[in-house]
């Protein structure tokens, strides 16, 4: 009780080795054995739902992919005005992630760069039985929906 707080730098350093080495992998799959193994997982009707995370790149640091000059003056931060630019994904990538994409939720609503997780659920229980993460496309939800439910076919047996 009265150690020092761990500092915020070692969860995150753990975390890191926790994903590259597939433990998280390895422990998801024996909590799903242990709700099977208990009754809790029902292979009637799943659902795939997903979220939008935002990823951390500015709009600024979405350059034609030709490599024009950014622009000059304003400091470390220069004001840019993109109205009337026509900025596609085959032209243009952000400078910092290259692997974000710009992505709308709905007309109105502004393009951030973003990717998107999705969840395979087990709907009587309510259970995550399956997680992806992939690039926001307008595709993307049914494209994690079918690749998982193919994957977890195996597990639900």
């Amino acid at each position: 009780m009265d150690d020092a707080v761990w500092h915020h730098s070692t969860f995150t350093k753990n975390r890191d080795r926790l994903l590259e080495g597939e433990i998280a992998d390895k422990f998801f799959a024996l909590v799903l054995n242990q709700a099977r193994n208990v009754g809790l997982l029902s292979n009637e009707h799943f659902s795939v739902d997903g979220t939008l995370i935002e990823a951390l790149a500015s709009l600024k640091s979405y350059r034609p992919k030709d490599g024009e000059d950014p622009p000059s003056g304003g400091g470390r931060n220069p004001s840019v005005d993109f109205r009337g630019q026509m900025r596609l994904r085959d032209t243009h990538e952000s400078t910092i992630d290259k692997e974000a994409l710009l992505y709308r939720k709905s007309k109105g609503v502004a393009a951030k760069f973003s990717f998107m997780e999705h969840l395979l659920m087990e709907n009587r229980h309510g259970l995550v039985f399956n997680a992806q993460v992939t690039q926001a496309t307008s595709r993307a939800e049914r494209e994690a929906a079918v690749d998982m439910c193919a994957r977890s076919v195996a597990r639900i047996a």
